[in-house]
């Protein structure tokens, strides 16, 4: 039977589902809408439907590390409420979308969602989201995720903070995979995390980074009412000094560490060198901290409250 745009309209209607999935739904109960109601339900979709459009901006990071060392995955899965975020339901479904992140092959969200769900392949991930909303009666959202994969000597090391609140996955190079290694990781994975430096070190600063904040302190330094007497060859020395104290703050390895601010990170990487007597190398990390750069809702309790009560 052939789909019209009607029907999906009509069928889009009924359940508040997505265009896409509503013609996918009808297809495959060749046009019966009472086949496609009960196909959008059974996949979740049709519950989820009117949860869709709530902000979920609370959450959790988790990090999935397979048992070999030689590959992480790190996702944040996004929540209506803190209350959903510290769920076990919620956590066990974030922990699975970890995993699963873990073994993908897909190079963006669009290609994740599309996979079929490991737990369960008759449904796809997207799909098995749906069934969480329906489950746990939040609109809920795998945002974002990376994986790392090893190639060469070394270890994968995860951090996670505040119950899920932010992650680090951090990569270490070094011929001798010495169990030091692993607290080495931890110590600078809870630095990534307290601190978020940009870089891991200035020569991976890009030149523009440099010449956009040489743009921004040249313009403070002149409108500085401090500096009008100073000659041009002053200020430069000025900005050039502050640029320097800056990139020291957005590199890891010249931060101060955090557990001992008497040495850089750079100094106690070179302190665990000693001991494992190779060399060892920072080759990449990632953080992720929940709801960062996402519009909050703004929760007014009296408010609800007298709404509910008018």
């Amino acid at each position: 039977m052939a789909i019209t745009a009607g029907m999906v309209k009509e069928l889009r209607e009924m359940t508040g589902a997505g265009m896409m999935d509503c013609k996918k739904a009808l297809t495959e109960a060749d046009g019966s809408m009472e086949k496609a109601v009960e196909l959008l339900r059974e996949k979740g979709l049709a519950a989820s439907a009117k949860k869709a459009g709530r902000i979920a901006s609370e959450g959790m990071v988790a990090v999935y590390l397979s048992d070999d060392n030689k590959i992480g995955a790190i996702v944040e899965v996004n929540s209506e409420t803190d209350f959903v975020a510290k769920n076990q339901v919620f956590r066990d479904y974030v922990a699975a979308v970890a995993k699963q992140a873990s073994e993908t092959t897909a190079a963006d969200m669009d290609a994740f969602f599309e996979e079929k769900w490991a737990l369960d392949p008759q449904f796809t991930v997207k799909e098995a989201l749906s069934q969480q909303v329906a489950v746990i009666g939040e609109n809920l959202n795998i945002r974002r995720f990376e994986k790392y994969e090893k190639t060469q000597a070394g270890k994968l090391v995860s951090y996670i903070h505040g119950g899920g609140r932010i992650g680090v996955l951090i990569e270490l190079a070094c011929e001798n995979e010495a169990e030091e290694l692993v607290e080495l990781g931890k110590n600078i994975a809870m630095q990534i995390a307290a601190l978020n430096p940009k870089f891991i070190t200035e020569n991976d600063v890009p030149a523009d980074f440099i010449a956009k904040e040489t743009e921004i302190l040249t313009v403070q330094a002149k409108n500085d009412p401090k500096n009008a007497k100073k000659p041009d060859n002053i200020i430069e020395k000025m900005i050039a000094g502050r640029l320097k104290k800056e990139l020291k703050e957005f590199c890891l390895v010249e931060q101060p560490y955090v557990k001992d601010t008497d040495m850089t990170v750079k100094q106690y990487i070179d302190s665990v060198v000693k001991v494992v007597g190779a060399p060892i190398e920072i080759t990449r990390y990632v953080r992720f901290e929940t709801g960062e750069g996402m519009e909050k809702k703004d929760e007014n309790f009296a408010e609800e409250v007298a709404k509910a009560m008018n």
